[in-house]
């Protein structure tokens, strides 16, 4: 490199670092459901155009209490009673229930009034109240557990809230708590996954990039076991990743539950980038050449096949651009751009550093031995053992078609929350002692009106068919004001809560509810009469689960109800985010197929030979496969988030077999025969891509301290499976040359 570029080279990037670094603090964390719902999905248009009239069914947030004694306790009655009470001023909360403030209607002479569910100053009348109670359909797994040791106030939050009105809400829940001697509380709601998740994001990048930074040092420091080289790949690094996150700054954009990834992602490809081009200049000045003509024969012979590799993985990372989910699309995008930035930081301030350092200052003798020859030679050796390696291809295959076949998209709401926090273990409180987080809700349209007798009938009869159906708890609709009405003609009798039979019976209910505002619930009807809801939460079963139960009801629903009078969809927050999985799978086969064309047009470009085209391409079809068989033989769901795996293995573990058969064809083209040419690339690119295997095995490795299990089980899956890619270059390229390439000079 020409020293009077050095300099302008190193301000520049010193300057661009600088300029990042003032953007980093305004990084913006996020997490919003509606973000993950699949873009131009038919139901997610139907679900928009139904909640214009209502709320959406996520504007809540759960304050759940446990008493191992039971809740028929004065003293906890009236905290309970009294929180109920003062949760309603806190702000962003609209409305507050729990049991105390429940009752029930009764008709006297004077007209209708309402008497208490629970008499809390008499607890002599607890025992009765309590089994009446444990049998009301209306509370039972919604505001009381069924042994009756938890209870539940529902809080309506504001539609859609906000995180910073989320920080402000739960700060204010959590203080209100903290004024009672309750045994055990728990928060569950969109506000509480906003806060939790927010702050899953942000422990993530920070701890990633500590682990893979102190990594990456320790490893290099063994490798080279200088500390001018170590610190030269550190800053150079490091300086890729001020960059990139600095971009992220920059553009303003809101990060999502991935953003954990960027730092790993961003060291690797860095420090992939920085050994290949570091192991080349080493070479060239071990062999005796000066330090100008080394970083050029470097630049010349390494920087080409790098932009290659950088693009191809860029390309890997854009096939997530398919994705009908935002989140995945972005992450593609701002992993590819993360990429060339790696890419122009290690080809222009990596070389312009190094260029000033000559052999000795770089590496110690000690690193200079035949560790490497040695088993590179070996690996050269055991490459000519051609039935032993088909032996173990067919055998290799077999394993991953059976791994494929056990893959599940049972995908769970639990599986991407943080390992031991808070908020998972209220999670699972909510599984365990009511009806857990999955809001279901069925829309229901009609051309005429929903108040009349025969449409409400029909809704009336789907309700009970989901309950039937055993899955379903805390079912709410607007039947429930006519079922509450008859149970008080009939004395408030359990058995007496039933839909009236008769037109003339619901038309009399009608006027009465007319007159009873705390009857009536405008949140269940539109305000034009036309709309209508009926709302249930279920235990957390899994996507595909779920989709089996939804799809058996509403088959019942298309064979049991009139449907030229009205119409029910079933849709709902959880049923749109069920649909990642669905689309994860199409989404992931378009998109490597994309990768995949892409990736072998620039090869064709660059090798001009179809032969190198198939030896590139088959040996990484085989971490692919292994990939697959892993999250079958783990059990790991393969979920939207997870999909992102696939883009990440084609584009990392092609690189390598880029660098292998470029040097390949660089010692052909150079008249060197075939086993001259393999054995060079052994020796030299094979050094080089064992390194970067090493480093990027436990960069992802990393992901193991992760709190998200998503991320965890992308560190395990990329860590094992680029071993595979590994040996994918190390003995099925060597393999299908010596099947493809003749020996006449290319």
């Amino acid at each position: 490199m020409l020293k009077k570029v050095r300099i302008p080279i190193i301000v520049a990037f010193a300057l661009m670092a600088i300029y990042s670094l003032t953007f980093i603090p305004k990084l913006n964390f996020q997490f919003d459901f509606e973000s993950f719902f699949p873009t131009d999905d038919p139901d997610l248009a139907i679900f928009k155009e139904f909640i214009k009239d209502f709320e959406t069914d996520d504007n809540f947030l759960l304050v759940g209490f446990k008493r191992e004694e039971g809740i028929f306790d004065r003293q906890f009655l009236e905290d309970l009673h009294e929180f109920t009470v003062r949760s309603r001023e806190v702000p962003h909360v609209l409305e507050a229930e729990s049991i105390t403030k429940f009752s029930y209607p009764v008709a006297t002479p004077f007209g209708v009034t309402a008497i208490p569910a629970i008499d809390i100053d008499d607890p002599s009348k607890y025992p009765q109240q309590k089994e009446k109670l444990l049998k009301d359909e209306r509370l039972i797994d919604y505001l009381i557990s069924e042994d009756g040791t938890a209870t539940v106030v529902a809080l309506k939050t504001v539609d859609a809230i906000r995180l910073d009105q989320s920080y402000e809400l739960l700060d204010s829940i959590e203080s209100l708590i903290a004024e009672y001697d309750f045994q055990e509380n728990h928060l569950l709601g969109r506000a509480n996954f906003q806060k939790e998740l927010v702050r899953m994001q942000i422990r993530e990048i920070s701890v990633a990039t500590i682990i893979a930074g102190a990594l990456v040092f320790f490893v290099m420091l063994f490798i080279y076991r200088k500390a001018l080289t170590v610190t030269i790949a550190l800053i150079s690094i490091g300086l890729g990743m001020i960059l990139f996150m600095g971009y992220l700054g920059i553009s303003g954009q809101e990060l999502s539950a991935m953003t954990g990834l960027y730092p790993i992602l961003m060291i690797i490809v860095g420090t992939s980038d920085v050994i290949h081009i570091m192991s080349k200049y080493l070479d060239e000045l071990e062999k005796g050449n000066a330090k100008r003509e080394s970083i050029i024969t470097t630049i010349k012979e390494i920087g080409l096949a790098t932009l290659l590799t950088s693009v191809t993985t860029a390309v890997g990372f854009t096939t997530l651009l398919t994705s009908r989910i935002l989140p995945i699309r972005e992450f593609g995008i701002n992993a590819a751009i993360g990429v060339m930035i790696a890419y122009v930081t290690v080809v222009l301030f990596t070389c312009t550093l190094l260029s000033y350092f000559d052999l000795n200052q770089l590496t110690s003798p000690k690193t200079r031995n035949d560790f490497w020859e040695k088993w590179m030679t070996k690996a050269y050796q055991a490459s000519f053992h051609k039935k032993t390696i088909w032996a173990s291809t067919v055998v290799f295959l077999i394993f991953c078609a059976v791994g494929i076949s056990m893959v599940t998209t049972n995908y769970k709401i639990e599986s991407n929350l943080p390992i031991g926090a808070k908020i998972t273990e209220d999670y699972q409180f909510f599984e365990d002692e009511f009806v857990g987080f999955r809001p279901i809700e069925v829309a229901v349209t009609t051309d005429g009106d929903i108040y009349d007798y025969e449409v409400m009938s029909e809704i009336n009869k789907v309700e009970n068919k989901i309950k039937d159906l055993g899955y379903f708890k805390a079912i709410r609709s607007q039947t429930l004001v006519y079922k509450s009405i008859a149970q008080m003609y009939g004395g408030n009798k359990t058995e007496a809560y039933q839909f009236p039979g008769t037109e003339a019976e619901y038309e009399r209910y009608q006027r009465i509810a007319s007159n009873i505002p705390k009857l009536s619930n405008n949140i269940l009807v539109g305000k034009n009469a036309k709309k209508a809801r009926i709302i249930a939460r279920m235990n957390d079963m899994g996507a595909d689960s779920t989709k089996a139960i939804v799809d058996n009801l509403e088959q019942w629903i298309n064979a049991n109800t009139d449907t030229s009078m009205v119409r029910f969809d079933v849709t709902g927050t959880s049923m749109l985010l069920d649909k990642n999985v669905e689309y994860a799978r199409r989404s992931l086969l378009t998109g490597l197929a994309i990768a995949i064309v892409i990736i072998g047009f620039l090869m064709v470009m660059l090798f001009k030979n179809i032969k190198y085209l198939i030896i590139a391409l088959v040996p990484n079809l085989f971490p692919l496969l292994f990939a697959g068989a892993v999250l079958g033989f783990l059990n790991i769901e393969l979920e939207a988030g997870i999909t992102i795996v696939f883009a990440i293995i084609f584009g990392i573990a092609v690189d390598d077999s880029i660098h292998f058969l470029s040097r390949f064809k660089l010692g052909r083209l150079k008249g060197y025969s075939i086993e001259k040419s393999l054995k060079n690339t052994f020796l030299e690119t094979g050094k080089a891509i064992c390194i970067t295997s090493i480093i990027l095995f436990f960069g992802f490795m990393v992901l193991l301290f992760s709190i998200h299990p998503p991320s965890r089980s992308i560190g395990i899956l990329i860590g094992i499976t680029l071993v595979t890619a590994l040996l994918s270059d190390l003995f099925i390229i060597p393999l299908l040359i010596r099947l493809l390439i003749k020996e006449e000079k290319e």
